[in-house]
């Protein structure tokens, strides 16, 4: 029992996390203890945890982790684990990204099809009785571009290019992406911009791109293309949103992510003609659980056996 590694699962819901644990045959080579969220580690906790799994940490907590060599973050951002003024330089973070691989795209490509289509306006109607003849747009030729493409990006692009659209975007590390037409540096965004019927946002909360989306940037935009957030809230000026869809300069914006989240309710967002407000539904998934489950078996194998570690969050870039 003495040379098990000691690891804390610190959240409420840790069923999926055990049953994968012992499914890996990993069972016998650690110490596992659970926490719910609202309580605190003890003292004895403090000092054995090697390995801890967590949604975030407060602040002035994890100095006093005394033996802690790997943090797994159970989300794919990781500003606020970043922004914790005391995150020790040698300890390992890692974070969950591509987790959201299977539900995410299909959100997003419905939020494309409820924008571009008279979906809406029908049941809208319907309630009123009111037959209105509408001609649909097709998708087909239509370009979208993606601004951060990563896992979920080069999934969107795969399904996009199904319907006929053109897909181009921007990659921290430029490369070939199946399905996406040109993929360029962030410094050629504006290219991205001034092709695309569809933008999608994918990047993270970094202070690069931190209102990457201002007046100047939406100008760049169509007058009929739509915006669609389903990165971070940070990612977008919000009076400058608001006054690019009065204006029509866009066509609107679908918004899945916001930087107070849940959005106050004197928000402007919610009243905005042409701005569409989802409660951050793009990348839940039913067995969530499981899914992150699976990456971070994958991580505790390769810790106890002394092995680099998958997704670790690259500190300089954000993310």
């Amino acid at each position: 029992m003495t040379n098990r590694a000691h690891v804390l699962l610190w959240t409420d819901s840790t069923a999926a996390y055990l049953d994968a644990v012992k499914a890996s045959g990993l069972a016998d080579r650690v110490s596992i203890e659970t926490l719910p969220r609202k309580e605190k580690p003890s003292d004895d906790q403090l000092a054995r945890t090697e390995a801890i799994m967590c949604a975030g940490m407060p602040a002035g907590l994890l100095p006093r982790f005394k033996n802690l060599r790997w943090a797994q973050a159970m989300t794919a951002g990781v500003e606020g684990w970043l922004a914790l003024p005391d995150l020790p330089p040698a300890l390992t973070l890692t974070c969950a990204r591509g987790t959201h691989r299977e539900s995410m795209p299909e959100n997003i490509i419905g939020s494309i099809f409820y924008v571009s289509k008279p979906y809406a306006a029908a049941v809208a109607e319907q309630k009123d009785a009111k037959w209105v003849h509408r001609v649909a747009q097709p998708l087909n030729g239509k370009t979208l571009g993606i601004l951060g493409i990563g896992e979920i990006g080069a999934e969107v692009a795969r399904m996009a290019a199904a319907f006929g659209m053109r897909v181009i975007g921007t990659k921290r590390r430029v490369g070939p992406v199946p399905h996406v037409e040109e993929v360029l540096p962030a410094d050629r965004t504006d290219e991205v911009l001034a092709q695309s019927d569809f933008v999608l946002l994918l990047l993270p909360a970094t202070p690069e791109t931190e209102n990457l989306i201002n007046a100047d940037k939406l100008a760049k935009m169509k007058p009929g293309a739509w915006l669609l957030n389903f990165g971070r809230g940070h990612l977008i000026n919000d009076a400058d949103l608001i006054a690019a869809v009065k204006a029509k300069t866009i066509a609107g914006a679908l918004l899945d992510v916001f930087r107070q989240e849940p959005l106050p309710a004197d928000h402007l967002f919610w009243g905005t003609e042409g701005i569409i407000v989802l409660p951050h539904i793009g990348g839940p998934h039913p067995q969530r659980d499981r899914i992150v489950a699976k990456l971070f078996v994958e991580n505790l194998g390769r810790f106890l056996d002394g092995k680099p570690l998958t997704q670790i969050v690259d500190r300089a870039a954000g993310y």
